[in-house]
């Protein structure tokens, strides 16, 4: 059953944060009487089902991304398996060409899915990383994801355009032609005062951590 108030929402699945800060979007299309279906793969899909139990949901292809062990073969790492990351790629966007022409989607929200989008739906992506800062060829990784960004209607970047912000040089560009709108800081939590219970916290951030410490008391 077609309905024009359906928004396909679609986060990578690397590590938690991408899903995390779809959740006060979601919450935000629901708030105005929008249908969310949410479209994504692994822990980040099972995360936004539990936390969404009622919401139509589409498994997407797993990027397979996976760090390198030591930081020096970094650029390796991502060169040896971006093969496999462009045939997922490939894969989600034949999986959305199909999802557009079966249902009557008002708009397409894509947090860092670089497949997820289609001409004739407005589509926007999410990211805080305009710039990809990669040392010395960061002109060029930065200048490949500027480009697919430009498939998009529009870019949001969860951050504030002025100083001080979040992501500095990563989210601010002196010069583009991008559509962009700074849609400020997103985040599932809220403010509370509690009384403090531990000395220190740490948070660990990446596909690896969330693969093997989802679950786990980390001391």
């Amino acid at each position: 059953m077609k309905n024009s108030k359906t928004v396909l929402v679609a986060p990578l699945n690397w590590g938690l944060g991408h899903a995390t800060r779809c959740i006060p979007i979601i919450n935000a299309l629901l708030a105005e009487n929008f249908i969310p279906v949410i479209a994504s793969d692994g822990i980040a899909l099972q995360l936004l089902q539990k936390e969404f139990p009622d919401l139509e949901t589409v498994t997407l292809p797993n990027y397979q991304i996976e760090y390198a062990k030591k930081g020096k073969n970094f650029k390796l790492k991502m060169l040896k398996d971006s093969p496999k990351m462009l045939k997922a790629i490939a894969r989600e966007k034949k999986i959305v060409k199909k999802l557009v022409k079966e249902r009557d989607f008002c708009g397409i929200i894509s947090d860092n899915r670089l497949g997820v989008y289609s001409k004739k739906v407005p589509s926007v992506f999410i990211t805080h990383q305009l710039n990809v800062l990669s040392g010395a060829t960061t002109w060029f990784s930065s200048k490949i994801h500027q480009n697919i960004i430009k498939k998009f209607d529009e870019c949001w970047v969860p951050d504030v355009a002025g100083k001080p912000n979040l992501s500095g040089k990563l989210g601010h560009l002196k010069k583009h032609s991008l559509s962009l709108k700074y849609i400020g800081p997103l985040s599932r939590l809220k403010v509370q005062e509690l009384p403090i219970v531990y000395d220190l916290m740490v948070i660990l951030s990446g596909p690896e951590t969330a693969t093997h410490h989802v679950g786990r008391k980390v001391v």
